[in-house]
């Protein structure tokens, strides 16, 4: 898969970053094993122009990361239930990020399926933020680490994935102003990405 995206891949533009970041694979050893998850949904977080953010108010003791330098893991906690992981990118203090929403499990497939459980099909393994998390055995421990420094938890290149294979919408489940912002990008006719839902509501289609 070769060597891990380099600190410039991440200080870029948080839309260049995010659909850059389509095809590439994320991996994580743990003492349980590696498992690897190649992107297919990512969402972009302007930081504070951007009311979708949780950076959107200044820096906090929750988003420090976020206000670093770009290459880092931001994991937080969402709705006491579950872990979600974004990478930092943009200069530091931009507070840019992109969520990593869902990906197909390419590497440590027992482990990932011994992690999650519930899922009933391969597709479902990583398929919503809280699912990947789960699967590459991230938590609160990896928030802040760098993904750069060919630790364990690293992103890799993957395959080039080409402009008519992805499409841009509406963030998932945002709600107010930053609602409406096209900043998801995912690839089409995919089955691992996740269901749209707006504002709480779930719709069976995914469109731009």
């Amino acid at each position: 898969m070769g060597a891990p995206l380099t600190r410039s891949s991440f200080d870029r533009d948080v839309l260049v970053v995010a659909r850059d970041l389509l095809g590439r694979v994320v991996r994580h050893e743990t003492a349980d094993g590696v498992v690897a998850v190649r992107l297919t949904e990512v969402e972009a977080y302007a930081g504070e122009s951007d009311p979708g953010s949780h950076a959107f108010r200044g820096p906090t003791p929750r988003t420090r990361v976020m206000f670093g330098p770009p290459g880092h893991a931001y994991v937080y906690f969402s709705y006491g239930m579950h872990w979600c992981m974004n990478l930092v990118c943009g200069p530091a203090g931009t507070a840019s990020a992109v969520l990593l929403r869902a990906g197909e499990v390419v590497d440590g497939l027992d482990l990932a399926r011994a992690r999650r459980t519930a899922a009933r099909r391969d597709v479902d393994l990583a398929r919503g933020p809280a699912r990947l998390t789960q699967a590459l055995g991230v938590d609160r421990a990896q928030d802040g680490v760098d993904v750069c420094s060919g630790g364990a938890l690293t992103v890799l290149p993957g395959a080039p994935v080409g402009d008519a294979e992805v499409a841009w919408g509406p963030r998932v489940g945002v709600a107010g102003a930053g609602a409406p912002t096209p900043w998801r990008v995912f690839l089409v006719n995919e089955p691992t990405v996740s269901a749209y839902r707006v504002g709480g509501r779930r719709s069976p289609t995914r469109t731009t």
